[in-house]
């Protein structure tokens, strides 16, 4: 039986924050990731550790190499061996057509949740693969719908950042099956975190969500939910899959 040590990127708000409480609840050791609000990580672990679990918080940024090697050195000494990963951390900017948009706008947003996402999942294939003397585990990439939607006048950057994650966890899946690892994929769709108001709207989520099928907006728990059932072993016989959680749309 594998080790339940976890390391979830961006987890100290939103999808993050909830995978890392979930997982906790659920048995997991959790490294908690961020890159500036060490209030808000602390307050994470803080939150866990009253529930009895074990946490950690991680200063770094996914998109730094240097970075993303010290948080996993840092994660497997005070946690131990990881044996999963969930690749959450990401940004977007304020909505805007392409011809609008900046080169450094869009270096930025491939920088971190493109590179973020590869450096991220290198590191845990670096210390996961049975070859290489780890245990086997499993990686969760955080896509989005956008990745299928395109979000044409909003964020075809960020759409298209999320659509290299879809690619890599294709790819990557096939070439860590045979080491134990499993990598999938989740596709959030309008899920009312924090991450609408650093684009501008902030009642984006409960505005467009009423459109969904389902008639509402999804939260970051219900997100979780699926992340944390995707690195159990319920999800044993489960790699390469692309899972839309977006309430049909």
């Amino acid at each position: 039986m594998l080790a339940k040590n976890l390391l979830v990127t961006g987890a100290s708000r939103g999808i993050g924050r909830a995978c890392a409480l979930l997982a906790a609840r659920s048995g997991w050791s959790v490294g908690v990731n961020y890159r500036e609000d060490a209030k808000a990580a602390d307050a994470v672990v803080e939150t866990i550790a009253k529930d009895g679990g074990r946490a950690v918080a991680l200063k770094g940024d996914v998109a730094v190499e240097t970075d993303a090697v010290a948080m996993f050195d840092a994660a497997a000494k005070a946690l131990g061996p990881l044996t999963a990963v969930i690749a959450n951390a990401g940004i977007i900017a304020p909505t805007a057509k392409l011809a609008d948009m900046s080169a450094e706008r869009m270096r930025h947003i491939f920088e971190v949740n493109t590179l973020g996402a590869f450096l991220t999942a290198r590191e845990a294939a670096r210390r996961m693969s049975k070859s290489l003397g780890g245990a086997g585990g499993s990686i969760v990439l955080m896509s989005s719908a956008a990745a299928r939607l395109g979000s044409p006048n909003l964020y075809i950057d960020y759409a298209a950042s999320k659509g290299a994650i879809d690619t890599l966890t294709l790819g990557l899946s096939k070439e860590l099956g045979p080491e134990g690892v499993r990598v999938n994929a989740i596709r959030p769709g309008l899920i009312d975190t924090e991450i609408h108001a650093s684009g501008g709207e902030p009642d984006r989520a409960p505005v467009l969500g009423a459109t969904a099928p389902l008639g509402r907006p999804g939260s970051a728990e219900e997100i979780a939910e699926a992340a944390i059932w995707l690195i159990s072993d319920a999800a044993s016989y489960v790699t390469g899959a692309l899972l839309d959680v977006a309430g049909g749309r």
